[in-house]
């Protein structure tokens, strides 16, 4: 739509007495709105006071001429509501900074600014100031930069400069005033002096600030003065405002702050005469929560939500799937429009209300400010985007109500908790309450404070009666001993079993079914945390967008914090693909190729960070690049819990080149030193714990050889030495990391290698004496050690490298791809197929159901079975049997040998 220029100068005379009087006393501001130069219009208001005789006279001067540039381009349509707000906070910005430095040089004359900061808080903060906002900063100071005369404490310096600032921006005058301050969201403001020194303020973020503050938080910035001081001083406090794990004593704080928005308002409801759009059911202030309440909570695992903008939060809390994008679009769009009303009710008179007017004619005014007919037609406009907001505020009260703890009920204790015990089910209620009371004893760290103990009794009831009914209740309770045995601190941990109780069924499950997932918790109780994210069951995306989700952090972060981070985030990512596999939300096979692409993605971030790290030091070799290769399951592209990473390291150039840093070295030195880097970016704990064991032993020459060796060296051993077992391992080689250049050369290599020329009665004797071998000195463990059996995936694995190496047919590293296109050129029956995909499934919930090959309990079965698709354990343990039995026939097959498997 295009502008309406004399429309709104028209709207603005009738019914904007502000406006009005803006307009008759800039003649030529008003001619140049007149005349539709909206851009000439804000240039000229911006240098509007450019000949006052002081600081705040010039500010008043632009505050009044941009004003109403701004409000008239505003009414006329050609200013978008996100222009009119920036603007109006970029002037709070540009008024700030002249009112610092002003107020510095009334003291000290010739001092360059310094050692000042504002940080703008609230929409200032945001970018979304209206017509008449006020302004609520946080002043601080550094007393060994501030400017001051040498009498002057730096404390008593700072309160003048700070109350010199106050009485430009905030006296009213003739030409008006330029902005209210507001400084009494400062730490302790009712006893604090206007101006806070930087390390006191640091202290009390650090140590005892309040959830409301860390909201008001999410919004700040540095707005003037030393804006380099003050981007210090946010970041050193990021951490208390987004905290790593759900602080849900934190949650509790926002549950009572959402109704307590609702509670302290004390005007109608529903929109009318006296209606207030900012803190009236579905107003502004609603949106505003909404977006900040899911910030609070997911802001710290999700650093791409700690964003300022309203409208920009909540469409990031949609791409994150935390809230729904209908949710988004519906309140960003509300947001937006009310925004503009309150603009108009400002207008008029440059007031800062945010009530409709109660007199029936100053509505209807409004109204035809905006151009409706009447008043009527904005109320009922107001009360269809209120009830859209209200309602979507009143399912976030419900859900916050809901998940904040209440006061602990104490849990009983001596008979009665017996009583509750035996009631429950359990097998030993008075072995089982002697333990509970060892607890509560004070012999665990994690339960030697009254919060701690408080936090524990609220939740102990319901958590006993989700063991009582979940797999394995007498296992599940062992493992969360050892788990309260390993956490210094649990609070947290009670307070989100309490909040959220279906998490207790689910700890019971991962508990008493999955030891690695429970060994997981025992280091990091914080991995239930992401499981109430609405996103916790999806997959994760794609390899490269994995590598830019780990990739993605602090700007500051340093080698050591980006191996914690790496750590950090691939364990959670592994814990909620194991408790994936465990609700049976995914095939086995889905979370098997999701292990692996995290796996490649974190191979491929730590190895790019060793990399530079060691360049650092050494320098490149001038056309030489490190290049990863992944074997076995991870060349395959299905990796299980238990998985280790096969990996290969190899470069390209000459490798009688030197690197060209402060400390060369020659290539082949170069880059075994920089792939045993990698390695330990791998493999070697930090602070966070392991990732991956890494097994280096199938490089050329084994373990006694070099780590990483050239290209062209690989290749000459390949041709010329290699074992045939090292070159059906080579059949499910593939390159993971690496130029795309040296990618390509080396796959071209794997390629021919591959198709070389061979002698069939060799070949086939040589796969027949290795797997022999194999099975005399690395037998099956158990009749359910799928891997190693005879006619389980090992002869599978046999069975398709024999054949591509013999026809060099289906050279692919995944080996289901492989046997779909060995049975499309009748080398195989494709009833292979369908028995590995059976036996692979098996593996990848075995390793996380049964690590140690054990027949595992009947709760176990249950999951393993329906994880393979079958409807018990009895038809699971038919359907592996008949697996193995077709790999029997495809043995007999292939090279005319019987196999013998257990019947």
């Amino acid at each position: 739509m295009s502008a309406n220029w004399t429309s709104a100068l028209d709207r603005a005379r009738a019914h904007s007495p502000f406006l009005s009087t803006g307009l008759d006393r800039h003649p030529a501001l008003a001619e140049l709105l007149a005349a539709g130069k909206g851009e000439q219009a804000m240039a000229w208001a911006k240098a509007a006071g450019k000949d006052a005789p002081d600081t705040g006279a010039a500010l008043r001067r632009e505050k009044c001429a941009l004003a109403v540039a701004l409000g008239i381009g505003d009414l006329a349509g050609a200013f978008p509501l996100a222009r009119v707000v920036e603007e109006l906070s970029d002037f709070a910005d540009r008024s700030m900074d002249a009112a610092i430095a002003a107020a510095i040089r009334t003291r000290v004359p010739d001092a360059e600014p310094a050692g000042f900061i504002a940080l703008a808080l609230g929409k200032h903060g945001a970018r979304e100031l209206n017509y008449s906002s006020d302004i609520d900063p946080i002043l601080l100071y550094d007393p060994a930069t501030l400017p001051r005369r040498e009498r002057d404490e730096p404390g008593e310096a700072a309160q003048r400069v700070a109350r010199t600032l106050m009485q430009l921006m905030s006296h009213v005058d003739h030409e008006g005033y330029v902005f209210r301050v507001d400084l009494r969201l400062r730490p302790a403001s009712e006893v604090s002096p206007l101006a806070i020194p930087y390390e006191a303020a640091l202290s009390h973020y650090e140590s005892s600030a309040l959830a409301w503050e860390r909201a008001a938080f999410i919004r700040a910035r540095a707005c003037a003065g030393d804006i380099a001081a003050g981007e210090s001083f946010l970041a050193a406090i990021r951490p208390f405002v987004w905290r790593r794990s759900l602080d849900f004593g934190a949650i509790a704080e926002i549950g009572r702050l959402t109704q307590r928005i609702r509670a302290n308002h004390t005007g109608p409801t529903r929109p009318g005469p006296g209606f207030n759009v900012k803190q009236g059911r579905g107003g502004i202030r609603e949106v505003e929560f909404f977006a900040q309440t899911h910030q609070l909570i997911h802001g710290g695992r999700h650093p791409s939500l700690r964003l300022r903008g309203t409208r920009a939060s909540l469409d990031a809390l949609a791409e994150a799937g935390l809230i729904d994008p209908e949710d988004a679009r519906v309140l960003g769009e509300s947001y937006d429009r009310l925004r503009t009303l309150e603009h108009r009710l400002q207008m008029v008179a440059d007031q800062q209300t945010h009530s409709l007017p109660t007199d029936p004619a100053a509505l209807d005014n409004v109204a035809r400010l905006e151009g409706f007919a009447h008043g009527a037609e904005l109320v009922a406009e107001l009360e269809e985007i209120t009830e859209r907001v209200g309602s979507r505020y009143d399912r976030l009260i419900a859900q916050y109500a809901e998940e904040s703890p209440s006061r602990a009920v104490p849990a009983p204790e001596g008979a009665a908790l017996r009583d509750k015990l035996a009631e429950l089910g359990f097998a030993d209620p008075a072995g089982l309450c002697d333990q509970i009371e060892g607890w509560r004893s004070g012999k665990l760290r994690a339960l030697r404070s009254d919060a701690a103990r408080e936090a524990f009794d609220a939740m102990l009831l319901p958590l006993l009666a989700a063991f009582a009914k979940g797999p394995e209740p007498e296992r599940a309770l062992l493992r969360w001993e050892q788990l309260l045995t390993n956490l210094p601190s649990a609070v947290n941990l009670f307070r989100l079993l309490e909040a959220r109780p279906a998490l207790g069924e689910l700890l019971a499950r991962i508990l008493g079914l999955a030891p690695p997932l429970a060994d997981a918790l025992a280091r990091r109780a914080d991995l239930l945390d992401p499981l109430i994210d609405a996103s916790a069951f999806d997959l994760p995306g794609s390899t490269e967008e994995l590598i830019a989700q780990l990739s993605r952090g602090e700007a500051d972060d340093d080698y050591e914090r980006l191996l914690d981070r790496v750590r950090r985030r691939v364990g959670e990512m592994r814990f909620k693909l194991g408790v994936q596999l465990i609700e049976g939300s995914r095939d086995p096979i889905e979370v098997g190729q999701a292990l692996c692409r995290v796996a490649e993605a974190a191979l491929a971030v730590l190895a790019r960070a060793a990399t530079t790290e060691f360049e650092r030091v050494h320098g490149k070799v001038p056309g030489g690049d490190l290049l990863i290769m992944g074997y076995g399951r991870l060349g395959g592209g299905v990796l299980t819990h238990a998985s280790d990473l096969d990996v290969v390291f190899l470069f390209t150039g000459d490798h009688l080149s030197e690197s060209n840093g402060a400390r060369p070295l020659g290539a082949t030195l170069y880059f075994n030193r920089l792939a045993q880097r990698v390695v330990a970016a791998l493999s070697v704990p930090t602070a966070e714990g392991a990732l991956y064991e890494v097994d280096t032993r199938l490089r050329p020459s084994g373990a006694q050889g070099p780590i990483s060796v050239s290209i062209d060296a690989f290749e000459r051993y390949q041709r010329e030495s290699a074992w045939t077992w090292e070159h059906m391992a080579l059949g499910r080689a593939r390159v993971l990391h690496g130029p795309e250049a040296g990618r390509a050369a080396l796959q071209q290599v794997i390629r021919s290698v591959l198709e070389m020329d061979r002698d069939p009665a060799k070949l086939r004797a040589d796969v027949l004496e290795m797997r022999t071998t194999m099975a005399q000195h690395k037998p099956a463990r158990t009749p359910l050690d799928i891997k190693l059996a005879r006619g389980g995936l090992v002869d599978i694995e046999f069975i398709t490298h024999y054949l591509q190496l013999r026809d060099h047919l289906g050279l692919t590293p995944a080996i289901p791809e492989a046997l779909a296109a060995l049975a499309e050129a009748g080398k195989l029956d494709p009833a292979i197929c369908e028995a590995h995909r059976t036996q692979a499934r098996f593996l990848v919930a075995a390793r996380l159901l049964m690590p140690d090959g054990e027949e595992p309990p009947a709760s176990a079965r249950a999951v393993l079975a329906s994880a393979c698709e079958q409807g018990d354990w009895t038809c699971l343990t038919e359907k592996l049997a008949e697996s193995r039995r077709v790999v029997a026939a495809a043995w007999q097959a292939t090279f005319g040998e019987e196999l013998e498997i257990d019947r």
